[in-house]
């Protein structure tokens, strides 16, 4: 967070980078590639901005084709198309809701027509809606929490199992609040520790096909999604809780996907939560 975000600076949701007063760094712009991920094809759910676009440029500046899911957020999925473009790779964007189960499949089939194959899988959708108390939490806002932070990794995933060859890999958008729950954001949370708990899961069960399941759980990350469902409040002093005293820009997370993406760095990793969380400590 900077100077520039002020208590005003809350946004309709999904969010739009545009509408943000002070807008991430979320378009690796100083990441030089190294071609780790030459000919590789890529899906990215909730690519359009923040975490998601970061790994989408990233990806491309690797030398991967990378298709993109999303919500309803054109502008940004169209921007983050041109930047994988502008990175001298094919790119595809996919509207629509990742709680509906066929959508999820849909996207999957899409991808492997439009680019030719897929080799690389990144759950990255999310829902969240901060309460003061469980109570406030309705049976709705469960099911869509639930719907697309969970369910949509499980629907996305067994659909592209029968494309992913052998040796690819998945990776999952955890959190930090998986690891130890949030007391406002007592949905969200647990689904994020049922990511962990599927990625652990899915990579015992994949190891035969030695396809590589991974997590990346960051900290408090500065994207559209923090103004859009965050009162004035917590968006200001968003990120100042952990030891480095801000919130992450999206730049800084993308490279945990690449090393989880790239059998070059990561060849003997499965079943890991990476935690980028600005120097907090989680014993035990």
């Amino acid at each position: 967070m900077t100077d520039d975000v002020t208590p005003d600076a809350v946004i309709p949701y999904p969010g739009h980078t545009a509408d943000m007063a002070d807008r991430p760094r979320d378009e690796m712009r100083d990441y030089i590639g190294t071609g780790l991920l030459a000919g590789k094809r890529a899906l990215i759910t909730g690519g359009d901005s923040g975490i998601g676009r970061a790994v989408a440029v990233a990806f491309a500046k690797e030398g991967a084709d990378v298709a993109i899911a999303y919500l309803d957020e054109q502008d940004d999925a169209t921007h983050t198309l041109s930047l994988i473009e502008a990175a001298g790779q094919r790119g595809a964007d996919f509207a629509g809701d990742l709680a509906d189960p066929e959508h999820c499949r849909s996207i999957v089939e899409q991808t492997v027509e439009v680019l030719g194959g897929l080799d690389i899988l990144v759950n990255n959708a999310a829902f969240q809606s901060p309460v003061s108390d469980l109570t406030e939490i309705t049976d709705e806002q469960w099911r869509r929490t639930f719907s697309v932070n969970i369910d949509s990794f499980f629907h996305v995933t067994k659909a592209a199992l029968r494309h992913l060859p052998d040796g690819s890999a998945i990776i999952n958008t955890g959190s930090i609040n998986g690891l130890r729950g949030n007391k406002s954001l007592i949905d969200y949370s647990a689904t994020k520790g049922a990511v962990h708990a599927l990625t652990y899961s899915l990579a015992q069960s994949l190891a035969p096909r030695k396809i590589r399941v991974n997590c990346v759980a960051p900290g408090p990350v500065w994207t559209p999604l923090i103004p859009a469902t965050m009162g004035a409040e917590k968006t200001e002093n968003f990120g100042e809780q952990v030891p480095m005293g801000r919130a992450a820009q999206p730049d800084e997370i993308a490279p945990s996907y690449v090393f989880f993406a790239a059998g070059r760095l990561s060849s003997y990793y499965s079943g890991e939560v990476l935690a980028p969380i600005g120097g907090e400590t989680l014993p035990g």
